[in-house]
């Protein structure tokens, strides 16, 4: 085996030879919590398992994060060195193979091997499996720095059609739907929203948890507000998806469901600690470790002041983000979103 490291050392080198391995990976994480979904009662998934870095980590999340380690170490760390950098890891990061020095390692993965756990595991929401694979360029390697992404849904044990998508830097962004019941799978197309207004469609302003609601409220409401001057406020105009999942939240605007998604839990910090409270959960780099498929589909990412979406590959930094379906959409809320931000928190 050793005698054809060298060779298959090169052979992962390439981008497309890394998307069909941790397309693999993510295969084994689905395969897995499938099992569990369907064998284990709510309350044993629902077992809190510690307080990790960055987020709760509960007894289903240690089963995809075994199968993500495993299955990494089989098809891709038997063969080069990675370093993995995702929740629920001892320091947030592991080198692999075991041993193995992080500055030496070839690639940098960053993944939440589940997106979106409280959905799934009381299968009320399907998750999804997200990474993203950069070069090793040291401690400056950002999430501008991803090369390929993949993210595959984690479904619901009633759901018999679940999704994957992909993409590699410059060449678009690609997407596959799977009949685990026929076992086949049909391209999907990723088409975000080409409308240029938000009236009649899903847009979001993120409060999922306690703290800091009656601030993002009042953004939202003052967001809606001006944005829709001139209309009946009366009636429904647009409309919130509460989805706890920014994966699922970037596959909605990448397949033409919502028309934008606005993250601004870390710019809450200073209003929360002048009145004594603590800063609700944030997103976090690797909630979106994927996120080049969205930019490579079309979507618009960006900071909430309208710079790049950026962040270090590492499990606590808090990130803000808002994402547009397409430009045209960006040119009309943008501007307005800035002056809420700034008339609201200063």
């Amino acid at each position: 085996m050793r005698a054809n490291l060298g060779t298959y050392s090169i052979m992962i080198t390439t981008h497309d030879t890394l998307l069909q391995a941790f397309r693999r990976v993510h295969h084994s994480v689905r395969e897995a919590l499938l099992i569990a979904c369907e064998e284990l009662p709510f309350e044993q998934l629902s077992g809190e398992a510690t307080l990790a870095a960055g987020d709760t980590v509960y007894a289903i999340d240690r089963i995809a994060e075994r199968a993500y380690l495993e299955a990494i170490t089989q098809e891709i760390a038997s063969l080069v060195s990675v370093v993995v950098i995702g929740e629920g890891l001892p320091a947030g990061e592991i080198v692999l193979p075991l041993g193995s020095q992080r500055s030496d390692a070839q690639w940098i993965v960053i993944t939440d091997p589940i997106d979106g756990t409280r959905g799934l595991m009381f299968q009320k929401r399907p998750a999804w499996v997200v990474t993203g694979i950069t070069r090793n360029r040291g401690s400056a390697t950002s999430l501008a720095d991803i090369e390929v992404a993949v993210q595959t849904e984690l479904p619901l044990v009633k759901q018999y059609l679940c999704d994957e998508f992909w993409a590699i830097r410059g060449e678009g962004a690609q997407g596959e739907r799977w009949n685990r019941m026929a076992g086949v799978s049909e391209p999907l197309t990723l088409q975000p929203s080409t409308v240029s207004e938000v009236t009649h469609g899903f847009g979001t302003v993120c409060s999922f948890f306690a703290g800091g609601r009656e601030v993002l409220g009042k953004i939202a409401d003052e967001l809606s507000h001006r944005l829709l001057q001139g209309t009946d406020l009366a009636e429904a105009r647009i409309f919130e998806d509460q989805y706890a999942s920014t994966a699922g939240q970037l596959a909605g605007l990448f397949q033409g469901q919502d028309r934008f998604v606005i993250d601004l839990r870390p710019l809450l910090a200073p209003w929360l600690r002048e009145h004594g409270k603590p800063l609700p959960h944030c997103c976090h780099p690797y909630d979106l470790s994927a996120k080049l498929i969205a930019d490579e589909a079309g979507v618009v990412l960006s900071n909430p002041k309208g710079g790049q979406l950026d962040a270090p590959l590492d499990t606590e930094t808090p990130v803000a983000w808002v994402g547009y379906a397409n430009p045209r959409l960006r040119e009309m809320i943008e501007p307005v979103l800035i002056d809420v931000i700034r008339d609201i928190l200063g």
